[in-house]
């Protein structure tokens, strides 16, 4: 696989940098998107998700890969070391850590298993964490929501669907 080409890089760091300057914008956009019906909001996001996602490449990006770590949950590491046929034990020892929060995370950033041409070397094994990301797929906005606004600043994807979000469902 190619390089990811220098024009669209900096394309998606255009946007996140639109991003950044528009998080105070977005929280409260996202206050009053929690007070609206479900019904609502959750299919217009899944139908923003599938449009947005049609025209980004993550594989041209991977700022959540390189700058974002998931949690790693048991069953993460027993499947990411069945995948690198390791020993969970092994494999916590040398890629984990325990965060504030008491929970796994990698010990590195960006994450150990980018490669460079933003290819994830474990991905049929990644965690639930990376398999969910950015969550905007997902069937309830307002359980996600905090992720979500989070996400608008790291996932050019996110930054869109809650713009073209703004601009069907002003509010």
């Amino acid at each position: 696989m190619a390089k990811p080409t220098e024009k669209t890089c900096r394309e998606y760091r255009d946007l996140l940098d639109l991003a950044a300057g528009k998080v105070k914008e977005n929280r409260g956009y996202f206050k009053k998107l929690k007070k609206q019906k479900p019904g609502l909001v959750d299919p217009l996001m899944q139908r923003l998700h599938e449009e947005v996602f049609q025209q980004i490449d993550c594989l041209l990006c991977s700022n959540c890969c390189r700058g974002t770590g998931p949690l790693v949950r048991d069953r993460d590491i027993t499947r990411l070391s069945k995948n690198l046929k390791m020993k969970p034990g092994s494999f916590t020892e040398n890629y984990l850590k325990i965060d504030e929060d008491g929970d796994y995370v990698f010990n590195t950033m960006p994450c150990p298993f980018i490669l460079e041409d933003n290819i994830c070397m474990v991905y049929e094994g990644r965690p639930k964490a990376c398999r969910d990301y950015p969550h905007t797929d997902c069937i309830s906005f307002r359980k996600y929501s905090p992720q979500m606004l989070e996400n608008t600043k790291i996932c050019p994807a996110v930054y869109l669907i809650f713009e073209r979000m703004k601009e069907e469902l002003p509010l």
